[in-house]
């Protein structure tokens, strides 16, 4: 390795580690370190030594470690925050996810839906799916508030 990818990577490692474990990231949390190759190298340099864990294409996670459980699953709001970042989107809770941040009910559901103002995807994380779904502006005007989910809640309580 040149001087060069060494400083990037010592960089890289430096910021993963100071956001701390179950950190979610993207390859442009690091654009302003090097090259967009220099950063995809380090980071699957990084993925193969176990530092760090790949949890979908171009999504990263630090992984939390429990002594029993081992390795954690990062939190669904944690990859759609850093989802929303790598792509500039606003994003809202829709449905019984929204319901369950909001206290209103216990059932955590395996695929969460979010409105978006960017492209409509699935993002498939182990056996979760992250769904979102574009939508007018008129939707997204309260993304992001609690009254957001409030309204999204409604909608699905009917």
């Amino acid at each position: 390795m040149n001087k060069i990818s060494k400083n990037t990577d010592s960089q890289i490692v430096s910021r993963i580690y100071g956001h701390g474990r179950g950190w979610v990231f993207t390859p442009n949390h690091f654009k302003d370190l090097g090259s967009r190759d220099a950063v995809g190298s380090a980071l699957k340099r990084h993925k193969q030594s176990g530092l760090i864990r790949q949890l979908a294409r171009g999504l990263y996670d630090y992984p939390k470690t429990d002594p029993e459980l081992g390795p954690l699953q990062p939190s669904t709001d944690d990859i759609a925050k850093a989802l929303a970042g790598r792509d500039a989107a606003r994003l809202q809770p829709t449905g019984a996810y929204a319901a369950n941040l909001l206290g209103l009910s216990t059932q955590v559901p395996m695929k969460v839906t979010y409105l978006t103002d960017s492209l409509s995807r699935t993002v498939q994380i182990g056996k979760r799916q992250i769904i979102l779904k574009r939508t007018t502006p008129r939707n997204m005007a309260t993304a992001g508030k609690v009254s957001g989910l409030v309204i999204q809640v409604l909608r699905h309580l009917g």
